[in-house]
């Protein structure tokens, strides 16, 4: 009995151990609740461009640049900027005479449009992402169809828009009243007196305004390439109006020479028409650019007798003088193409340089006028009023300009024209075909050098 008992319990014990063993307890699993996955995304930071570049200012300019480069470097905190203190044409004929690698060639510089054309035969400017900078930049139109599209060199960018520039017209007021003279008036050319209106004519610069008006092309180019000149034509053959420039400026050059004026002297020129610009002097108007403005001022009075109007408000033989649609580029050394560091600095100093936020501390240190600012910036800006009429003298007189010529051999012209222009004074020509005879032999020789 006792034996069948324990047996019992013991299946009794066995049969608990089972029915414990075979609960299973499902364990609570929570769902969570819904809630939006939160990406923390860091924040963009501009790498700090390493590299060093040398960049070219004026002397003039350096207090701009340098404001520039800080701002540059306040990005960039590893950059180094360093300057090459010369104007903007030493340092050009230092480019010119040497090469690309002479360390007294700056890695970023200024250059005339003219002059980009020579530069790219040379190989001494990189290409330069041009179309970027512009939209980094902002505020161009159209920037092919402006100055930017014409640093466009077989499809290359090899500039970058630095400011537009073409002739105006500062007027003496003091002297004006003096000579009776009304400034409020469009005024012809011919039928003022010879110190009325100084003009050194026989420098290209200043006497294409004259030429334009009657649109002589003293070089130009065909569709296909071939280049003529309408100055190698007989007197007797060219348009009437082109005709009448010649008499205008024969007649302009007699009357100087019988007054013994220094005007025709390449030398002695400029400092005659500063002198009789002077308030008190015989000279109302002086053509020339608003980079002038300082110089004038102090010689009208301090600023008192200054006046500035358009060009286009003096005719010769009734047609509006006209100059250029000129202007100015800042380019690259090839030297830099290779280095990215040391490319994207430049760029960037390019940028900044010509950044319109700051246009007018530009055009205060150095007169010059971006392109891509609305005349409003000026307009409403702190300049002081004889600035803000340059500059809307400027863009009005630029907006009628003939584009320039920019192709290589049209450097041909200064000289030619120059030359055969101050020839007069030796060769003392006494009827205006013979003049002209003197400046149709200087430019066939040229154009048989192409």
């Amino acid at each position: 009995m006792k034996k069948f008992m324990s047996l019992l319990l013991v299946m009794l014990l066995m049969f608990s151990l089972v029915a414990c063993g075979s609960k299973t307890e499902t364990p609570v699993v929570e769902e969570p609740a819904d809630t939006e996955e939160v990406v923390t995304e860091e924040p963009v930071v501009e790498e700090s461009i390493e590299a060093t570049i040398s960049v070219q200012v004026e002397s003039s300019w350096l207090e701009y640049y340098m404001a520039a480069a800080d701002r540059v470097k306040a990005v960039h905190p590893n950059a180094t900027i360093n300057f090459i203190e010369t104007g903007s044409f030493d340092h050009l004929d230092v480019l010119d005479s040497t090469d690309v690698t002479n360390e007294d060639v700056a890695d970023v510089f200024a250059l005339p449009a003219d002059r980009i054309y020579g530069l790219a035969q040379n190989e001494a400017l990189a290409t330069i992402d041009a179309t970027s900078m512009a939209a980094n930049v902002g505020g161009f139109a159209d920037y092919d169809a402006g100055l930017g599209g014409n640093f466009n060199v077989n499809g290359d960018y090899l500039a970058f828009p630095m400011n537009i520039e073409t002739l105006i017209n500062f007027a003496n007021t003091a002297n004006a009243e003096a000579a009776g003279v009304d400034l409020t008036q469009t005024m012809e050319f011919t039928e003022m007196n010879y110190e009325t209106m100084l003009v050194p004519v026989f420098n290209a610069w200043f006497g294409v305004a004259l030429t334009n008006a009657a649109e002589i092309e003293m070089l130009g180019m065909n569709e296909d390439g071939t280049l003529f000149s309408d100055l190698t034509e007989d007197f007797a053959n060219l348009a009437p109006e082109k005709q009448a420039i010649f008499t205008a400026l024969f007649d302009y050059w007699k009357a100087h020479n019988e007054a013994n004026t220094s005007l025709w002297d390449s030398s002695a020129a400029w400092g005659y028409m500063d002198t009789a610009f002077t308030s008190g002097g015989n000279n109302v108007i002086r053509l020339e650019g608003p980079w002038s403005t300082g110089s004038l001022s102090n010689l009208a009075g301090e600023g008192a007798d200054l006046a500035i109007l358009p060009i286009n408000q003096v005719t010769i033989n009734g047609a509006p003088l006209a100059h250029w649609k000129g202007g100015w580029g800042l380019g690259v050394n090839a030297r830099v193409e290779g280095n990215d560091d040391q490319m994207l600095l430049a760029q960037t100093m390019i940028e900044e340089i010509v950044n319109p936020e700051f246009a007018v501390d530009f055009f205060k240190a150095t007169g010059k006028i971006l392109e891509n600012v609305d005349p409003s910036v000026y307009m409403n800006s702190d300049m002081s009023d004889t600035d803000k009429v340059v500059v809307e003298a400027v863009i009005e007189s630029y907006q009628d300009a003939p584009a320039r010529p920019l192709f290589t051999e049209w450097g041909s012209v200064w000289t030619t024209w120059e030359n055969s222009l101050l020839s007069w004074s030796a060769v003392k020509p006494a009827t205006v075909e013979e003049a002209y005879a003197e400046v149709q032999a200087s430019f066939k020789a040229m154009m048989l050098n192409f």
